[in-house]
């Protein structure tokens, strides 16, 4: 049956005849014989008759089915495709969805499975509960800033890194053409400045690192943490850059240490020269045989020394000291008690050049340099006293 009159909320809830029931702007109720009942709309596209659907009348009532209809035709007679932009709408995801997808994209270059975690959890708790739901086209700057001005000032680091986060996946929609902008970008002006500036990261002077090192040695901690701890200051890298140091990475002969690159921050390889003293503490760890992967291995088998270990001991001996720091006081004292190049510093940091053309030019890693730099830094710690300290395993 087809019936061609403006329909009524009644009828609409009352007809059970399977048919077709028009109203206007191309708007009809199809109902199936089954009993169901859905609404579409025929109109022109480009040229062509098409038919839309847009759902069951059980759940898209009269006067919301006819809106959208005019607004769908309006769209067409001005050139526009509602069919494209109604797919649109159905694939477009709300901001929560975005950044799980952002996540799955990603986290296979992240080196550390914590950076999935933390990209997760600090969205769900502090951009999720104001704009979550929001489909991504619909975030606004007014959005972000009510987010991160709860946290701005409380939790300077948290925000910074939240807004980091949100404009990657912002970025994201923009590449999917979700959107035509990353609203995170006209906020610096709108967000107060922190009066926490971020903390330098806090070390001691060169002249207390051998007393330190001394320290450590002497202390109770456990072998593999001392060893790391000296050996991570000798040779002036990062935490996890020795926690994580694998037997495969050292060549014996050449008393070189080779980090590969999905181990260091700035994702390239970094060849760093041994002097003695850490030869000597490898040769040693060797010897132990604890673990045929790990150089320098945790309390577990096979597991690494964690985070706050070697931290933890050097707090508790009393320096005030980051071990992070530790670069610091190797940086300041090439600086103040050597002629060494800047850029033979740098490389020695594994520091990565920001300036593109510099990059470019510096190709070389200036490993005779650094070799001579690295086996200076040793001697000036051991103040020529450097010899294998009986070690006792007290944990």
């Amino acid at each position: 049956m087809t019936r061609r009159r403006k329909l009524s909320a009644a009828f609409v809830k009352q007809v059970r005849e399977a048919g077709k029931y028009y109203d206007e702007h191309g708007l009809f109720l199809r109902v199936e014989k089954s009993g169901s009942k859905r609404w579409v709309q025929r109109t022109t596209i480009n040229g062509r008759q098409r038919e839309i659907g847009l759902g069951a009348a059980d759940i898209v009532g009269l006067a919301e089915v006819r809106e959208q209809a005019f607004e769908n035709r309006k769209l067409a007679r001005s050139g526009g495709d509602p069919l494209a932009a109604k797919q649109a709408a159905i694939e477009m995801p709300t901001f929560d969805v975005a950044f799980e997808q952002v996540i799955e994209l990603y986290s296979p270059t992240w080196s550390n499975a914590k950076h999935e975690s933390q990209f997760r959890n600090t969205l769900k708790a502090y951009a999720s509960p104001y704009f979550g739901n929001n489909l991504v086209s619909e975030v606004s700057t007014a959005d972000i800033l009510r987010a991160l001005t709860a946290i701005w000032t409380s939790k300077p680091e948290t925000a910074r890194r939240v807004k980091q986060r949100i404009s990657t996946v912002m970025k994201w929609s923009v590449a999917k053409g979700y959107r035509p902008d990353d609203p995170t970008q006209s906020l610096n002006q709108a967000l107060p400045k922190n009066p926490n500036k971020q903390k330098h990261r806090k070390s001691i002077h060169y002249d207390q690192v051998n007393y330190c090192i001394k320290s450590v040695r002497q202390s109770n901690a456990m072998l593999s943490t001392k060893m790391a701890l000296e050996f991570l200051i000798l040779t002036a890298t990062r935490s996890g850059e020795v926690r994580l140091a694998t037997w495969d990475e050292v060549n014996f002969n050449s008393c070189i240490w080779t980090i590969p690159a999905q181990r260091m921050k700035s994702k390239e390889e970094h060849i760093i020269p041994l002097a003695d003293r850490p030869m000597e503490i490898l040769e040693y760890m060797k010897g132990l045989g604890l673990s045929k992967r790990l150089i320098f291995q945790g309390s577990k088998l096979n597991r690494p020394i964690s985070d706050m270990t070697m931290s933890k001991l050097v707090k508790e001996l009393g320096f005030e000291s980051d071990v992070h720091g530790f670069r610091t006081s190797f940086r300041v004292w090439v600086q103040e008690k050597t002629n060494t190049a800047f850029d033979v510093a740098e490389k020695a940091l594994a520091h990565k050049t920001k300036n593109r053309v510099v990059a470019a030019y510096a190709r070389s890693d200036l490993f005779d340099k650094r070799r001579k730099l690295m086996n200076n830094w040793a001697k000036f710690l051991s103040n020529d006293t450097a010899k294998i300290i009986p070690l006792v395993m007290t944990k």
